[in-house]
């Protein structure tokens, strides 16, 4: 079963793709998405990545979370449903 992880405090500038890459070393990364305004269509500052397993998510949140990532020290946690 897939892990979502919440990933806050990202570089405004920072795309899909350089989020995936960010964490594809930790594991099989199966979607990666900064949130956007609908409006503007600029970056909110946080994003979702999903990975395959549990276990790849944790090791993620381990070794990312307040790390920095272009210029900032990112927040990493895993998701909360929606409610």
């Amino acid at each position: 079963m897939s892990t979502k992880l919440f990933v806050g405090s990202l570089p405004w500038s920072l795309s899909d793709e350089e989020l995936q890459a960010a964490f594809a070393p930790h594991g099989n990364v199966l979607s990666a998405n900064v949130v956007t305004d609908k409006e503007t269509r600029r970056s909110r500052g946080f994003g979702f990545v999903e990975f395959e397993n549990e276990s790849e998510a944790t090791a993620a949140i381990q070794a990312l979370n307040g790390s920095d990532l272009k210029g900032r020290n990112i927040i990493v946690s895993e998701a909360k449903p929606k409610k």
